[in-house]
């Protein structure tokens, strides 16, 4: 059986998902290091397609596969040295992603929406460092400089725990665009009915829905709270915690009546406990 020979071109203009779909079509052994970079399944591809040339190149030389195999090996090489295999990329929205060596903040990549052209922007210590229009080749000069040391070293103060409060700036902010209101105990909505929760571990958002204790992975924070946002409320009742937060004035007299049910049960259980 025969397979397509992808160049390392063809392979950056695919998805991840494609490429793990390619991994798979060609039985490719070589193990990926981060399953969540892109360059890395390219750089795993990459070198099983010029392992298996090699392996295919017949004792008689044939100057055609001695050519194709050592493109592929200068491909490999390449696709290696675009993906160092320290750095970890955390996504922590569509338009901002933050790069790790181990638990380090190297660089991050954001989005200005106020530029014409090039939007994409690589930052260091809250300055600019690169600009482009596509964010793979934001990317690759992380990745580059960062490997022959030329990129700056991130002062301490931004380290993870900064990215902990950029999460919750993300929630707090599409809770805001969505009118849903944060409290300890998950994300409600303006009736007082719990709708879930929202969060990211590791730089993969998740979501919980309702009452659930059900993790289910998301793309992003958008679609995480586009998910919270379709939760059927018709039938479920405000949380009685959720109402003693709210000011009175703001309740409606169904609410009104919830929390003075809520009291008076209070104020029996207190009675039956002396």
């Amino acid at each position: 059986m025969t397979y397509q020979i992808y160049s390392q071109q063809q392979l950056q203009h695919k998805s991840i998902a494609r490429l793990k779909q390619i991994y798979s079509e060609i039985a490719c052994t070589v193990e990926v290091s981060d399953k969540r970079c892109k360059n890395s399944w390219i750089s795993a591809i990459t070198n099983y397609q010029a392992s298996k040339i090699q392996k295919l190149t017949p004792a008689a030389p044939d100057n055609q596969a001695l050519a194709q195999a050592e493109l592929d090996y200068f491909i490999a090489d390449q696709a290696q040295a675009v993906a160092p295999e320290p750095l970890r990329i955390v996504e922590i929205s569509f338009s901002h992603h933050e790069y790790y060596a181990d638990d380090k903040l190297v660089a991050s990549i954001s989005h200005d929406d106020n530029h014409l052209t090039q939007r994409w922007v690589v930052m260091v210590n809250d300055k600019e460092l690169f600009r482009a229009n596509i964010l793979m080749r934001c990317h690759r000069f992380i990745c580059t400089h960062y490997k022959d040391g030329s990129l700056p070293v991130q002062e301490k103060e931004a380290t993870p725990p900064t990215t902990e409060n950029r999460i919750m700036a993300h929630i707090f902010n599409e809770c805001q665009n969505y009118g849903f209101e944060i409290l300890d105990d998950g994300i409600y909505n303006n009736n007082g009915v719990k709708l879930g929760q929202v969060g990211c571990t590791d730089g993969n958002w998740w979501v919980k829905r309702g009452c659930s204790s059900q993790q289910q992975y998301s793309n992003s924070v958008f679609d995480a709270m586009r998910s919270l946002s379709m939760v059927d409320t018709s039938l479920a009742e405000p949380a009685d915690e959720y109402l003693q937060y709210r000011p009175l004035e703001q309740l409606s007299s169904n609410q009104l009546q919830q929390l003075f049910n809520q009291e008076v049960r209070s104020q029996l259980q207190e009675l039956v406990a002396v």
